[in-house]
């Protein structure tokens, strides 16, 4: 497990993680998800040891990074994608980590075949794109084998047919009882993939909780009605509180009334509907409700097609 405890980090009097308490337990991905300039890297960062907190702690199943024995067999991350010497081959990274870490050299061929990178292995690795790169740092993850992962934007470079597998790969890896915490700016890839979401605004905790409750929490939901009687269903919608919103030629969207009441209320009238579904947010939406007075830059003029501002 990791355990942030009152986890904070200051930079000349600014603080970029704000006493943060959150955990990331075996056996799910935990989604952590931030604007930028939120704190999501610091905190990753911290996490593997790579920066110190100013205040409180972070710990991997009970013991700081520091004082793990071997730690990329407790932890691995992938936090930075070309985070290797450009002169070396990416057997040859592989062979260093795990060397240092008395991981055994047949591992650095299983992650190598895991990661699709077995045919370019004895390449340099400076000759890698940024996606093969990405895999790399990704072999390097899992070099260890280890029951805890961190991941600093996965998808990043990958084309779709990658940004597949990864996906697949964490749902797997916490299928076998690995804690996964990933961080994404891709909304509809974190929506399929975790479990648990952790989101962070100017470095302060802004929401802990699994996926269904903080899309359910952070977004109202609606109802989708198809009917060739659509004002006078309108008319009756609004003397319950509803509110309503044309779609189309014969669709509402109507907000303020249970579906199951919508219903109702529409075969007491003798009206006949063609479509009533209830229609769940995205992730994306709700995370933009609930963060809109967190974003650090924003544009407050809009943009046309042709690039003129309006």
């Amino acid at each position: 497990m990791i355990e942030a405890r009152g986890l904070t980090k200051a930079y000349e009097g600014t603080l970029a993680v704000d006493h943060l308490d959150f955990q990331v337990v075996e056996g799910k991905v935990t989604g952590f998800l931030g604007p930028n300039g939120a704190g999501k890297s610091t905190t990753m960062r911290m996490i593997m040891g790579l920066d110190h907190p100013t205040d409180g702690s972070v710990l991997i199943n009970g013991q700081r990074f520091s004082d793990l024995k071997n730690p990329l067999r407790t932890i691995g991350g992938l936090l930075e994608a070309k985070a290797y010497h450009p002169g070396r081959s990416a057997r040859n990274h592989l062979l260093s980590l795990a060397a240092s870490n008395h991981i055994s050299p047949q591992r650095v061929d299983e992650v190598l075949d895991l990661v699709g990178l077995t045919s370019v292995a004895n390449r340099r690795a400076g000759t890698f794109s940024l996606g093969m790169g990405q895999r790399l740092g990704i072999a390097a993850a899992l070099l260890g084998d280890a029951p805890l992962l961190l991941f600093d934007e996965p998808v990043n470079g990958l084309d779709p047919e990658g940004i597949l597998w990864i996906r697949n790969l964490l749902r797997g890896l916490a299928a076998e009882g690995r804690g996964i915490f990933v961080s994404s700016h891709l909304m509809s890839e974190m929506a399929l993939t975790a479990d648990h979401v952790v989101v962070i605004g100017r470095g302060k905790l802004v929401a802990d909780t699994d996926m269904a409750n903080f899309i359910d929490t952070n977004s109202g939901r609606t109802t989708l009605v198809r009917t060739p009687k659509r004002t006078e269903l309108v008319a009756l919608l609004s003397q319950h509180g509803a509110t309503t919103a044309e779609v189309d030629e014969d669709g509402l969207q109507v907000t303020g009334l249970e579906t199951a009441a919508i219903g109702e209320i529409a075969f007491s009238a003798g009206i006949v509907l063609h479509e009533l579904a209830s229609v769940s947010a995205s992730l994306e939406e709700a995370f933009m409700s609930l963060m809109q007075d967190d974003v650090e830059f924003q544009s407050h003029r809009s943009v046309n097609l042709q690039g003129e501002r309006a």
